[in-house]
């Protein structure tokens, strides 16, 4: 036996006993909620990891509830976590968000995002980014103009589509574009896209060890990040140029009087943050936090919407039925008006299983300001919290046959759905990090579905499955075979799957 072997057995593997024996302890003594916290500094993430990169994400939390109940300790992610797995503990967590809790995430996705993006701002100032991001994303906002610009967006992108589509690349432009529109009023043009392809890297960088030397995907999402920031920089700065000339916003295709309803144009107006505004470097973090949010989620939901409606034909026809009553009040060219939104029931049934099926966001972190009791546990100072909004989604006990695709418990039937929804159903989270953009990010799914159940009939074009890991998506990215619709011809042959 070499005396590597023999430094190991005699020296190293006592003290890891050792420590091991000191956190449980500790564990206990301090009325910690049960549970494992696996090996030394790695914790139980391979495990956790391991689930969330399967189709099938829910033993992980499933098997610990299992053991030690609904709140229960482990170790992801380099620190001890209290995951909560029960409604009521996950809505005292998002309540008492600037109280008892604050906003706290793994190191890559903080240092990608950037210290002033609205996930990561905390007190009076998240308070009033957070009120002024809601403002552009509101009823009023989509109803006076808003919902023509989604329309327009979402026509223009799906009259490009024929033979096979890529459903995951195709959503995620539409949504890109829309929010860029929103943020700095710029249409579609080479300088959009070349910016969407960075973005892809910066997502994916979001959780890799937050070290370049130890990991590649992490070094690229950095590198990209700051291009992105670049690029946002030379508009910020150009704005700023305008404005400070009285001539209003950027070229590059923005959108002329457009631009006094951007964000870019009310973080400008913003007083406070410093000397009359906010500084460049705040800005810039903002929008790039905004622009993650508001492509990568919303993009994923529309995917996902089409793919769970292709495999439930009978809510497919449903959904067909209903879009194709509000196509024929209209001509065939003009936009949705606000009140063909509002009269969708099927459609927001259908947004609203989608969104509790996929579980985009499938929990939120936060830190323990205070030594905090609960449910009879104490969680301490210092500690990270994960509330699992996905847990409760996929409780039976909350929602029969939970793991189903079923609209219809939406419209009334289900007491478990439609009536208690607000204790249980929380896809935007709650409390005051809400998702300011929920309503927005209703719209565009509803405007998306008119449009291409209207125009176009499809068939999946390979067998594809839903992973979890970095983010909600689907391996293939959802290919399809399109055909557009002439009322009454055959929809486009199925393929056959290889068994």
């Amino acid at each position: 036996m070499d005396s590597l072997t023999l430094f190991s057995l005699y020296f190293l593997l006592p003290l890891i006993l050792i420590l091991l024996f000191f956190l449980r302890s500790t564990h206990r003594s301090r009325r910690l909620p049960p549970g494992s916290l696996g090996l030394p500094f790695v914790g139980e993430t391979l495990q956790l990891i391991s689930a969330y990169k399967s189709e099938n994400p829910e033993p992980f939390i499933d098997e610990r509830v299992g053991r030690f109940g609904p709140i229960f300790t482990t170790h992801v992610f380099g620190e001890p976590t209290v995951f909560s797995a029960d409604p009521d503990t996950n809505r005292f967590i998002l309540q008492n968000e600037g109280r008892l809790f604050e906003s706290s995430y793994p190191g890559s996705i903080s240092n990608l995002l950037g210290r002033h993006s609205l996930l990561l701002m905390r007190g009076s100032l998240h308070k009033r980014m957070h009120s002024l991001t809601l403002s552009f994303a509101n009823s009023s906002i989509l109803q006076d103009h808003l919902l023509l610009d989604i329309d327009r967006l979402v026509r223009l992108n799906l009259d490009c589509w024929t033979g096979l589509v890529f459903l995951m690349d195709e959503a995620k432009k539409i949504t890109f574009e829309l929010t860029v529109k929103q943020l700095m009023s710029f249409d579609p043009c080479e300088w959009t896209e070349s910016l969407r392809k960075e973005y892809m890297l910066v997502i994916e960088g979001f959780f890799t060890i937050p070290f370049r030397l130890f990991s590649t995907t992490y070094r690229r999402a950095i590198e990209a990040r700051r291009k992105v920031a670049e690029a946002l920089g030379r508009v910020v700065r150009e704005r700023r140029r305008r404005r400070s000339r009285g001539g209003g916003g950027g070229g590059g295709g923005e959108g002329g009087d457009q631009r006094k309803n951007d964000m870019l144009g009310a973080l400008l107006d913003e007083e406070g943050g410093g000397a009359g505004g906010f500084s460049d470097e705040e800005i810039v973090d903002f929008m790039l936090a905004l622009l993650v949010a508001g492509y990568e989620t919303t993009s994923t939901i529309m995917t996902l919407a089409v793919k769970f409606l292709t495999e439930t034909p009978l809510a497919l026809a449903q959904l067909k039925e209903e879009q194709d009553e509000i196509r024929a009040r209209k001509g065939e060219s003009e936009a949705l008006e606000w009140n063909d939104y509002k009269s969708m029931p099927f459609t927001q049934c259908v947004v609203n299983e989608t969104l509790r099926v996929a579980n985009i966001i499938s929990g939120v972190f936060r830190r323990a300001m205070t030594d905090i009791d609960v449910k009879g546990y104490r969680i301490p100072k210092g500690y990270k919290v994960f509330a699992s909004l996905r847990a409760v989604h996929m409780d039976e006990d909350h929602f029969k046959d939970a793991r189903s695709f079923n609209p219809w418990r939406w419209q009334g039937g289900d007491s478990s759905a439609a009536t208690n929804s607000v204790n249980l159903f929380t896809p935007f989270g709650g409390g005051p990090r809400r998702c300011p953009g929920a309503e927005l990010a209703r719209a565009e799914l509803s405007v998306f579905l008119h449009h291409l159940v209207t125009r176009f009939s499809w068939v999946a074009a390979e067998d594809d499955k839903l992973v979890f890991f970095p983010t909600t998506r689907t391996q293939k990215r959802f290919p399809i075979i399109v055909q557009r619709r002439n009322h009454g011809a055959a929809p486009p042959p199925a393929p056959t799957f290889p068994l």
